[in-house]
């Protein structure tokens, strides 16, 4: 397993994998990719035999990104790293892709926490599970998306 920055070269088959992961990520275009690849504090690719087989884009306080998850952290925290998204190929989950990415995010992070969210709504109880197992807490609930979706705000202090 090999992890890596992603380079924009990367961004199709990145854009690939997002897509797969629906409902449990948001669909996302190639323009939204390049802005994430500008601006990411840490996007990374996980290559298994030359393939890329998943991807973590994590973001820091202060950026201009329309997003109410990530507005729910900047408005109640500091010092801390949102995971926006991981994403692991369906033919790679449960083969510690996942953990090898966190356990990258943790060992080089400089900040006291790290935030993300996970759907309750459509429910993807497996990434529940993964981010309790991996010491993410629960901190609060928010309906989005017209309340069609739930998500889970979890927070892991270093």
């Amino acid at each position: 397993m090999n992890i890596r920055t992603a380079t924009a070269n990367d961004l199709p088959r990145v854009l690939e994998l997002n897509e797969e992961a629906l409902p449990h990520v948001n669909s996302l275009e190639i323009k939204d990719m390049e802005w994430f690849l500008e601006h990411a504090h840490r996007f990374v690719a996980v290559e298994v035999e030359k393939v890329l087989i998943g991807f973590m884009i994590v973001l820091e306080p202060g950026l201009d990104y329309k997003s109410l998850n990530y507005s729910f952290f900047c408005n109640n925290y500091s010092n801390f790293e949102y995971v926006d998204r991981i994403v692991i190929a369906e033919t790679h989950r449960g083969q510690r892709v996942g953990t090898a990415l966190y356990q990258q995010l943790f060992d080089q992070t400089e900040k006291k926490r790290i935030t993300c969210e996970v759907n309750v709504e459509p429910p993807n109880p497996a990434s529940l599970a993964f981010h309790r197992f991996l010491g993410f807490k629960e901190v609060a609930r928010q309906q989005t998306n017209g309340g069609t979706k739930k998500v889970e705000f979890m927070v892991k202090e270093l």
